[in-house]
């Protein structure tokens, strides 16, 4: 029989800065060579019962403990951080916040040289820990220059040879491509299977780490556990919608068409899951006629010319070109460094093109400077944090216009308009601090709006957020796309965004501009999807099982999901 390797028995825990707990009345028990994920949305609990596990609270971030928690047999509250070092290992999101050193070898023996191992040991251990993880040919590198994916391998490897008995991933998904979390999803199964480690995923991309199977799921809301099972039982009940979090596409697709389920099917993997209860079902709600609203023919908003670029060594951008009419809403994908945020500081005139050209209405934006593009084209940062200067909404909001000494009437007509478009009005004179994440992307969105400009560029809009969250933001946006016109471009490696929200994805690979089509084209194109890092979506893997042609299966999902939104019903 395994033992446990975590318990939890009614254990609490509330933060000191805070006047009510974080978690309550936790009951779990973890066994050895479990793989184990943990569920919910923000502000659920999941990372503070992480923080549990290895220690961070309450010795790094201080706090009340009711019950107990053990690890390994040991009580936390008791324990230090550095004997709980010994069995838990945490791979934390933002993988540079984990590197204390210049190189890849020099960071994966950090904890070796902390240990005082004789260096005649460590050179293996670091040499075996590399290559489990894949990164044996890096060890020289610097560990900045690695893509997101790679950093992730670094740190991983940074706590192998510890030999620790539990692996905690924290956000392993966040800010990779759709390839490399595939790849990142797989090597986490890989180590799960070979060093027989018990893991523990925290995320919230329940689709993409199901990509590999899992033992149980946690699924968590305002700080109380209120599922703990199979992901099979999960899936066939209704607690994903019920406590904000997204299904995965296959299983919206089920539900689209009037399936049903008993809570005994086998749903977990779309490869390998019974169809045939479903298939009468789903073929013939693939057959019904939705309501498609055809794209408005418009005038040309954006237009790129033969543009490269390179920061000094080689191009970033090879010769790319395409335009962009008034009022589309377009998705920039591609794998990481493949030069899409480059596109987009081009675009903003941050930095200029070294060869082609770009016109905005019709005329060459260089004769423009920064601060004049700014008023045609809008730029969102991906995390808030990094645009907000100010302390009040109000005076974030109404920066540029005095910036641009404008009047005073004009600045109180374009910023009461910027509010309102954004929902904010009422809250124009809170502290930025007090509002949420979300809120506070409202708020750089609002301070680009005030200028009016004819196009808005976002940069992962929805990163590190939850389904509630997400769907807010998204709807938002298509709001001001459907109401005001505006012109939007996504940065985005989420292929769900891009299915539910856009009307065209430009795909990028290695500088290059490879597809230009509509998304449910591109997400079917199995060269595309190869050459630029980016998955089949499950729809695809449904439609091939179905022998539907997956163009046609995405293109109809896509067209019944927005007239639901609409409240509109399929005509008959």
């Amino acid at each position: 029989m395994k033992k446990p390797i975590v318990e939890f028995i009614d254990f609490g825990f509330q933060y000191r800065s805070q006047s009510s707990p974080t978690l309550y009345n936790i009951n779990l028990t973890i066994y050895q060579g479990e793989k184990v994920l943990i569920l919910g949305p923000s502000g659920s609990g999941k990372s503070t019962l992480a923080n549990c596990i290895n220690g961070l609270n309450p010795f790094s971030y201080e706090g009340k403990i009711t019950g107990s928690c053990k690890i390994a047999g040991r009580e936390t509250k008791t324990a230090s951080i550095f004997a709980l070092s010994k069995t838990v290992g945490t791979v934390l999101q933002d993988s540079d916040a984990q590197f204390v050193a210049l190189s890849v070898g020099e960071d994966i023996a950090f904890a070796l040289e902390n240990q005082s191992v004789p260096r005649d040991e460590m050179i293996p251990k670091v040499q075996r820990a590399s290559e489990i993880v894949g990164m044996e040919d890096f060890l020289h590198h610097l560990p900045y220059e690695l893509s997101g994916g790679q950093k992730q391998k670094v740190a991983l490897a940074g706590v192998l040879h510890d030999d620790v008995d539990l692996l905690l991933f924290d956000e392993p998904l966040a800010s990779l491509d759709p390839q490399a979390g595939m790849q990142a999803i797989e090597l986490i199964h890989k180590i799960h299977l070979e060093q027989k480690k018990t893991v523990i995923i925290i995320e919230h991309r329940l689709e993409d780490v199901l990509h590999r199977p899992v033992d149980r799921i946690i699924l968590m809301n305002e700080g109380r556990i209120v599922f703990d099972g199979s992901p099979d039982k999960l899936l066939t009940s209704n607690l994903l919608p019920k406590y904000g979090i997204r299904e995965p596409l296959y299983i919206m697709a089920m539900k689209y068409a009037g399936c049903t389920f008993t809570g005994q099917e086998v749903l977990s993997d779309i490869h390998s899951m019974d169809l045939s209860p479903f298939e009468d079902k789903l073929k013939a709600h693939f057959r019904s006629p939705v309501k498609r609203s055809p794209i408005p023919v418009r005038d040309e908003i954006l237009r790129v010319e033969d543009v490269s670029f390179s920061y000094g060594d080689g191009d970033v951008l090879k010769d790319v070109s395409f335009s962009i009419n008034r009022g589309e809403k377009v998705a920039f994908v591609g794998k990481n460094g493949a030069g899409k945020s480059t596109m987009a500081k081009l675009l903003c005139g941050i930095i200029r093109p070294d060869k082609g050209e770009i016109h905005v209405e019709a005329e060459n934006y260089l004769q423009y400077s920064i601060k004049e593009i700014g008023e045609k084209i809008g730029y969102v940062m991906q995390n808030p944090n990094q645009m907000l200067v100010k302390d009040i909404i109000l005076d974030e909001v109404e920066l540029a216009l005095l910036l641009r000494d404008k009047s005073r009437e004009e600045i109180d007509v374009a910023v009461e308009r910027a509010l309102d478009m954004c929902n904010l009005y009422g809250m124009r004179n809170w502290p930025i601090h007090a509002v949420s994440y979300g809120q506070r992307k409202r708020v750089t969105i609002a301070s680009i709006l005030v200028l009016q400009p004819d196009i808005i560029i976002l940069d992962e809009p929805t990163a590190g957020q939850d389904y509630y969250h997400y769907t807010e933001i998204m709807n938002f946006l298509d709001d001001l796309n459907r109401e005001y016109g505006i012109t939007i471009v996504f940065i985005t490696h989420d292929m769900h965004l891009a299915i539910e929200y856009t009307d065209r994805a430009l795909v990028f690979s290695d500088g290059e501009l490879i597809a230009d089509d509509s998304v449910f084209k591109v997400l079917s194109n199995d060269e595309v999807i190869t050459e630029a890092n980016l998955k089949q979506t499950s729809l695809y893997t449904l439609a091939k099982r179905l022998d539907l042609e997956p163009e046609d299966y995405i293109e109809h999902f896509i067209a019944y999901e927005r007239m639901k939104k609409d409240n509109e019903k399929p005509t008959s």
